[in-house]
C-alpha cells in the first residue's frame, strides 16, 4: 500500500517538477536543491 503510493508520486513528479540531473548540485539555488532532495526521497521510497 505504503510503497504504490510513492510508486505513484514519483509519476507525478516525473511530469509535473523539473528534471535537473543534467545540472551540477553545486550551482543550484536552495530551492532546487530541496526540490531535488524531495525528488530522491520519494524515489528511495519507491524502491524499498
Amino acid at each position: 500500500m505504503k510503497k504504490g503510493i510513492f510508486k505513484a508520486l514519483v509519476k507525478i513528479n516525473k511530469l509535473v517538477l523539473p528534471s535537473l540531473y543534467k545540472k551540477d548540485p553545486n550551482k543550484l539555488s536552495t530551492f532546487q536543491k530541496a526540490i531535488l532532495g524531495y525528488r530522491y526521497w520519494v524515489l528511495t521510497k519507491a524502491l524499498d
